[in-house]
């Protein structure tokens, strides 16, 4: 086990960061690797056993005379609220510190009715979530919202898609009520920091996420980290102009973007110009079991159009792997069979060497793994853990 000199690790957050990572569960353990003497060691368990983050409850391996007590990460020493916002659906859960989910509940929800709308109503659902905790326990706050948010400031800032979110800044809102850290972040980039800690984590860290639902958007992992460029923009894919769209006006005001010609809320509307009695993509999903050719042929255009749009993407950042998730994506076989057909036609042949593209594993469950752990890597960094009380 390599030594560190002790100057280079002598906080109680770094120790923290050593036994989650498991590489030091035992005082004798973090002496060796920090070089910290025996009285420093202890003083910074102590303080991590103190504020409830470690525990000392088992005994590791002797190696003669007494087994040492092995240090272990407390997940249950605290909870985090996370709610990821679709527009159409909410996912809001409490989990442990280790991202586990405790409870959940799954709400519809309009989020174009705007901030003053939502967010009481998440907030009233972790209250009935929370079921008798104590207000204590709660360490920070996670929230994906469906809009452009920059990130630094907590705000979202997406005036020609919702108008309602339009500089809003939502940490001081939900910290109202809801003391503790808050963290927000667009919907598709929780979601694919969710995908890529449970699924890819170690096989592959670079990764492209597409949501198909009612809107287009994407979450690029550079790395092993969410990648959201200058402001937060990054992963804007929705509104990158297509060949052939029809003129179709974008929300955003331009014309022919992939999120105005192949998302859920575009075959809706394609289908009923062709005469179909489509109200939700379940009736979509009616079709395409059935066999029905003009179904097919819609589904299978916006296939097309998308998978255009996430060529260019994979030949710009060249991804381990394309992740397709939201409600189209993870019902119509046909869509994610048409968009990997037009990347590995227009895309480099380096690019897609080893390109895997497939549907999400998580589904609707990856935006509260990816808040939780949006929120728990910054509560849980050693700077923050070095400033509680």
């Amino acid at each position: 086990m390599p030594r560190r000199p002790a100057a280079a690790l002598a906080t109680s957050g770094e120790v923290l960061r050593l036994i989650r990572a498991g590489e030091a569960v035992t005082r004798a353990d973090i002496g060796r690797v920090t070089g910290l003497s025996r009285p420093a060691v202890s003083l910074r368990v102590t303080e991590l056993l103190d504020r409830g983050l470690v525990v000392e409850d088992s005994e590791g391996p002797s190696t003669g005379g007494r087994p040492p007590h092995r240090l272990a990460f407390n997940a249950s020493g605290g909870i985090v609220l996370v709610a990821s916002l679709g527009a159409s659906r909410a996912q809001i859960a409490v989990c442990d510190l280790a991202g586990h989910e405790l409870a959940r509940e799954s709400l519809a929800v309009d989020v174009e009715e705007g901030p003053d709308v939502v967010l009481p109503l998440v907030m009233d659902t972790w209250s009935r979530l929370l079921a008798g905790r104590p207000l204590s326990q709660v360490r920070g706050v996670g929230l994906g919202v469906p809009a452009t948010v920059e990130f630094a400031a907590g705000r979202t800032e997406s005036a020609r898609i919702m108008a309602s979110w339009t500089g809003v800044a939502v940490p001081p809102i939900i910290a109202e009520r809801f003391p503790v850290p808050v963290f927000l972040d667009n919907d598709v980039n929780v979601i694919a920091i969710g995908e890529h800690r449970a699924v890819y984590a170690g096989e592959a860290d670079d990764l492209l996420f597409i949501k198909v639902s009612t809107r287009i958007g994407s979450g690029v992992i550079a790395g092993g980290e969410i990648l959201r460029g200058a402001l937060g923009a990054a992963g804007e894919i929705g509104h990158i102009p297509v060949r052939d769209g029809g003129g179709v006006l974008c929300r955003c005001g331009n014309i022919d973007c992939v999120d105005s010609v192949a998302s859920g809320t575009a075959i809706l509307r394609d289908l009923r110009a062709r005469g179909h009695e489509v109200k939700t993509l379940a009736d979509v999903v009616s079709l395409v079991r059935a066999g029905d050719a003009e179904t097919m042929t819609v589904v299978r255009n916006a296939a097309r159009m998308l998978g255009e749009v996430v060529a260019s993407a994979v030949n710009l950042l060249n991804p381990a792997v394309v992740v397709l998730g939201g409600d189209v994506a993870e019902t119509f076989q046909p869509m994610v069979s048409g968009v990997r057909e037009v990347v590995h036609r227009r895309s480099t042949a380096l690019s897609t060497r080893n390109l895997r593209i497939e549907r999400s594993r998580l589904g609707p469950g990856a935006g509260i793994v990816g808040c939780a752990h949006m929120v728990l890597d910054h509560i849980l960094s050693p700077e923050a853990v070095d400033t509680l009380a």
